[in-house]
């Protein structure tokens, strides 16, 4: 389903990028742009450009860009068309019916079907709540320390001792058998009809655009489970959903909480950490520390301070920082859990407890000290030996790992120099005891360090290229005596090459425009680093042009690299593409470049 690119580009234009950004965060004008701090990242230097001409925004910070489609998706976490309808809305324009095939027609409508049941769900157990039917369910949340507020603002419910309330309730609204079979709200059997939750205490489970897709069950009594959840359905996935993600998205805090369990997220909502989301049952995935980035760049972890609790934040870390998220832990002894402390100590401690929170290094540093008996010398040894070996391992910068082993010494007690002689000693031990494979393994991290290093110039070289053609489409014939698109590396740049030549062929080039079609790819921030490259118009005339072919230079070079490496290459083709390579080289060594 989609608009016509020239709805799209109505309500592009009719919305200025200055004046929507500007309704959302405080921008300053420096030179032709306007500056503010990130709203995608905790920052204290604006670092946040808006570029009135280009009708873009970029962040040299944490590299989210685009234009203002792009800042309606990711500030107000919409699809594409959601935020074209808002802009659309926000400049009185009256959208067309979006084109859209039948299987899209049947797919959007089946998804449609299945949120309005869990709206109507949501809405039976909240009544039910405050009947006396639901007294039991009611006295449990506000003996929890619950407001009527709260429990109204989290929407939360109680489904009933009977077991086939909600199906007869839900058929006399008029859903059919199967779509209640998908919705994951009844059971159906040989037996008959049996609601999916019953007398239990219910947490709807919003998205982050606030539709209910599934909920959470507390059993009222000694049933089992404790807690229930929606079975997985068509909307409702425990792996990509947190719980409260849909308010803590709107605290625009540098960090999020993270939680165990409902009601520690509620509690700390009540108490004013409106930031807190929890798992939803599950161990932490990769998938969820993908889904909190795309808010913050740091966590702090909150989970209970039992043995469980230990171990789950132990899980939960290598997962949030391959997601690249910074993550820290919450200590909240002596009391159990997040919703314990708030309540005995307030939310002022609790504040304090966060910003005294420990990199995740040295909690498991403190945690691994748990396993040793420190007091007898022999395990003490061990325990300090087992600290450097993390060292060693974990840290293969040798700043990095050095200003850790500080900051270990410190939390273990031990002297800076005899942390690091055992450190520097046990990393040579692990090398004499791999001598065949340590020098390979070195060898290849420096390999593929160098090979990162290059990608990603090249990658900077057509960034680059595409910027100039932005801003001087005049060059496009001289960059087309040399180059195609495909000369460009990978999917995305041949995609965007092909676009900005195009473009330039008009003689007028409009990146906010060209952003369009990336959008809703995983490549957004990518593309929008191409149309946010920085190119020097202070450089003389002579200067810009051997910028521009060292460009064209750096693309044809690395496209004939990759075209000899191809056995199935065109022998013809290879003496085409060389010819023009040394023609190239040939120009720019006349123009006394390289």
């Amino acid at each position: 389903m989609r608009y016509s690119d020239e709805i799209i580009e109505q309500v592009r234009e009719a919305n200025p990028i200055a004046d929507v950004i500007g309704s959302y965060i405080h921008l300053e004008r420096k030179g032709a742009n306007l500056f503010g701090l990130c709203p995608f990242h905790g920052e204290k230097t604006a670092s946040f450009s808006v570029s009135p001409s280009k009708g873009m925004y970029y962040c040299f910070g944490c590299h989210a860009g685009g234009n203002v489609i792009s800042f309606v998706m990711q500030y107000e976490n919409q699809t594409f068309q959601e935020a074209v309808q808002t802009l659309a809305e926000r400049a009185h324009i009256a959208l067309p019916e979006a084109r859209e095939t039948d299987e899209e027609r049947r797919v959007r409508d089946r998804k449609t079907r299945l949120l309005d049941v869990q709206k109507d769900a949501a809405v039976f157990f909240h009544r039910l709540l405050f009947t006396p039917e639901g007294a039991r369910g009611l006295e449990y949340l506000t003996r929890r320390g619950l407001t009527k507020d709260t429990i109204t603002s989290f929407g939360l419910g109680y489904a009933p001792a009977s077991q086939d309330r909600l199906y007869r309730y839900l058929k006399s609204r008029g859903y059919e058998d199967g779509l209640l079979k998908d919705s994951g709200l009844v059971r159906f059997s040989d037996r008959g009809v049996r609601d999916y939750f019953w007398n239990r205490v219910m947490f709807p489970i919003m998205d982050a655009n606030n539709h209910v897709i599934g909920f959470g069950g507390r059993v009222m009594g000694d049933g089992e489970p404790k807690y229930l959840n929606s079975p997985e359905t068509p909307i409702f996935d425990k792996s990509r959903n947190l719980y409260g993600l849909h308010a803590a998205k709107r605290s625009r805090r540098a960090e999020f909480l993270i939680c165990e369990g409902y009601m520690d997220v509620i509690s700390m909502h009540q108490a004013g950490f409106t930031n807190a989301v929890a798992s939803l049952g599950t161990a932490f995935t990769e998938q969820h520390g993908n889904l909190i980035r795309r808010y913050v760049r740091n966590v702090i972890l909150t989970y209970d301070s039992d043995g469980a609790g230990v171990n789950a934040a132990r899980r939960a870390i290598p997962m949030l920082r391959s997601a690249g998220l910074s993550v820290r832990v919450l200590n909240l002894r002596p009391h159990k859990d997040p919703d314990e402390f708030i309540q005995a100590e307030g939310a002022e401690a609790f504040q304090e407890r966060i910003d005294n929170a420990i990199n995740s290094f040295l909690f498991e540093i403190d945690v691994l000290g748990r396993d040793y008996q420190l007091q007898d010398p022999e395990e003490q040894t061990a325990y300090y030996r087992e600290v450097a070996r993390r060292l060693a391992v974990t840290f293969e910068e040798p700043q990095e790992r050095d200003i850790y082993t500080k900051a270990c010494a410190r939390q273990i007690m031990v002297s800076y120099e005899n942390l690091r002689n055992l450190v520097n000693a046990v990393g040579a031990s692990r090398a004499a005891e791999q001598p065949s494979t340590r020098p390979s393994q070195e060898g290849n991290s420096r390999r593929a360090t160098r090979r990162e290093k290059l990608q990603e110039a090249d990658k900077t070289m057509q960034r680059l290229l595409l910027t100039v053609l932005c801003e001087d489409p005049e060059r496009l014939p001289a960059a087309e005596e040399y180059l195609t698109p495909e000369d460009f590396s990978g999917e995305l740049y041949q995609a965007m090459a092909r676009a900005v030549f195009e473009a330039a062929r008009t003689g007028h080039v409009e990146p906010a425009s060209l952003m369009n079609p990336f959008l809703e790819s995983d490549d957004a921030e990518e593309a929008s680093r191409v149309f946010n490259t920085r190119y020097d118009q202070e450089l003389t005339g002579r200067q810009r042009d051997q910028a521009f072919y060292e460009a064209v230079l750096s693309v044809k070079q690395q496209s004939v690299a990759a075209l000899d490496a191809d056995p199935q290459a065109d022998f013809a083709k290879i003496l085409s593409e060389r010819k023009k390579l040394d023609s190239l080289k040939k120009k720019l060594s006349q123009m006394g470049g390289r």
